[in-house]
């Protein structure tokens, strides 16, 4: 028996809430809905939490005070509602009775008069209500991030907001060992499906419209994949040659460890490895359907495992783990399940792969190091702080046309219709 799709979405949200991943929440709610509603019940969850510190700061207002934790479900289910009166074209009406009834779904027959109540009130009362909100809830991000941004980028500040709260492009990569890009350019007109070329990676593509990958020509057949322009930059930056061993750390889910192998054949090796298990089985997955091999380790950058030698590299890829700043626009979690303080966190972290992964590259090797953040502390700030712990490291500069330059490596910024924001830094192992 299927379940109500709004009160799907409002288990989903409020799992997120409790700390969960929106990834994660989702796989568990998408079983239980018709297969014709999963494209909504993917609106409503996205959409909600990508306008979660709007809708949050209206709802403050509605209610006389805070519903109790175990009512997550229906503060999450009010959000649900507020975000279809305020960024869809639902109807009013439809959207109102809803998620009155999905009330009844949750088993929550209570917050009926309730749901009704303020969803109304929000009708009548809209222009006062969205006028009482600060800077930051009327921009949909919580105060620190809203801060941050404003602090770090001041002039980009409100293209970096905007892109946040926009639905990202589809992108593709197209595997040039097997089609050019514009052939496959053509490949895709002939279906009309439209498409363009991409502006700062010779492989990337935008669609039009985004779609089922199912319907990708020769996407089974590993002609093209799925990947966000700036993440195509890695490969490139990386530029392994023939004969050479590469390591990839935190690899998962592999989109860079496939593009690596698509612009060069003929490497001795690439070692793929990530701290999860089941993050590898997704690097594998894409792999097989590319027809590319590579061996995967399942260890912690940190400590890397004795298998790999000293000095075994010639080139090593850190794509670390971040406050993904940069790509909220596809994980809009993001802006619940961060708060200021993972900065440092994730700041130490990076450090620590840094200095973990370096003993494994060759004397005259290279290692580029890739978050997806847009924030100093987890990019130039630990290049700076590597470089000072690292003799024999030396920071090699990015000739590129694309990027904000920093006092070491360069800054994508998320824009409207491109690509996210992530960080890139080259850096070189001196011979001795």
């Amino acid at each position: 028996m299927s379940v109500d799709t709004r009160a799907a979405a409002a288990l989903t949200i409020a799992d997120v809430f409790s700390g969960q991943s929106l990834d994660r929440a989702l796989a568990r709610q998408e079983s239980k809905v018709k297969t014709r509603d999963l494209g909504l019940l993917r609106q409503l969850c996205y959409g909600t939490l990508r306008h979660e510190p709007r809708l949050t700061a209206i709802l403050a207002q509605l209610i006389d005070k805070p519903l109790k934790d175990k009512d997550r479900d229906i503060q999450a289910l009010l959000l649900c509602g507020l975000y279809q009166l305020d960024f869809t074209r639902v109807p009013d009406h439809a959207a109102v009775a809803a998620t009155v009834e999905a009330t009844r779904a949750l088993k929550k027959h209570w917050a009926k008069n309730l749901s009704n109540a303020v969803l109304r009130r929000f009708l009548r009362e809209r222009e006062p209500l969205l006028e009482a909100l600060d800077d930051a809830a009327s921009s949909c991000h919580p105060r620190w991030l809203y801060d941050k941004i404003q602090t770090q980028w001041p002039a980009a500040a409100g293209d970096i907001l905007l892109a946040n709260n926009e639905h990202p492009p589809m992108t593709l990569r197209v595997n040039t060992a097997r089609v050019s890009r514009e052939q496959y350019l053509k490949t895709l007109a002939k279906q009309g499906i439209g498409s363009s070329e991409g502006l700062l990676g010779p492989q990337a593509i935008y669609l039009s419209h985004a779609m089922d990958v199912s319907q990708l020509p020769g996407f089974q057949d590993g002609m093209v994949s799925v990947q966000d322009e700036a993440a195509q930059l890695a490969a490139i930056l990386l530029s392994p040659g023939p004969g050479e061993r590469v390591l990839d750390v935190c690899a998962a889910p592999g989109g860079k460890t496939c593009h690596i192998l698509e612009l060069q054949a003929e490497l001795a090796e690439l070692v793929a490895m990530d701290v999860e298990r089941n993050r590898l089985d997704k690097v594998s997955d894409n792999l097989a359907r590319l027809g590319l091999v590579a061996s995967l380790v399942c260890a912690d950058g940190t400590a890397p495992p004795e298998q790999l030698s000293a000095a075994s590299f010639d080139r090593i890829l850190v794509d670390a783990p971040c406050s993904a700043s940069g790509v909220i626009r596809r994980h809009p979690d993001v802006k619940q399940l961060r708060k200021t303080t993972d900065i440092a966190t994730f700041s130490e972290l990076q450090t620590r792969l840094l200095l973990g992964v370096w003993p494994l590259l060759k004397p005259g090797g290279t290692l580029l190091y890739a978050t997806c953040s847009i924030f100093k502390e987890e990019n130039s700030t630990v290049i700076g702080r590597f470089l000072d712990q690292t003799p024999d490291a030396v920071h090699q500069d990015l000739d590129t046309p694309w990027g904000e330059a920093s006092s070491y490596g360069k800054q994508l910024l998320p824009s409207s219709g491109g690509s996210d924001g992530l960080y890139y830094a080259l850096l070189q192992k001196t011979v001795s």
